[in-house]
């Protein structure tokens, strides 16, 4: 099954990293894709640029807004993702808090919701001619 690792970092956290304190997070997280690359559970790892760099869109009665970055008051902000290949959610909780950066603020473990499931969760068919790539 597959989990969605969301990195919040906390923003004051890693400001006040030295450049090499930082340097060394950056090459220890590598390694730590790698590592799980090897094993067979990283399916993808990305982090993210800064919420100033952010834009959010909404739709609200066929109308679309856009403004810069979120405005969440909040110490941790989303730093990055990846998504890993678990037996069960214990294991998946296992391999993120393995990460460098859950020492740098939190990383949420959630189960990704397969296609052929419904957002409840309810199995649901296949619509014909959907099937597995060849």
């Amino acid at each position: 099954m597959k989990y969605v690792c969301l990195v919040h970092v906390d923003g004051e956290a890693m400001a006040a990293l030295s450049p090499e304190e930082g340097n060394k997070l950056v090459d220890d997280s590598i390694e730590f894709d790698w590592d799980l690359r090897r094993r067979g559970h990283l399916v993808l790892a990305q982090p993210l640029q800064p919420p100033g760099t952010a834009a959010v869109v909404r739709v609200r009665n066929g109308r679309m807004s856009s403004t810069d970055g979120p405005y969440v008051e909040t110490k941790e902000f989303l730093g990055g993702f990846f998504l890993v290949e678990a037996r069960d959610l214990n294991e998946a909780i296992s391999l993120a808090a393995r990460s460098p950066m859950a020492a740098m603020g939190s990383i949420e473990v959630r189960p990704a919701l397969e296609h052929t499931h419904s957002v409840t969760g309810e199995a649901r068919p296949k619509p014909e001619g959907i099937g597995e790539p060849e």
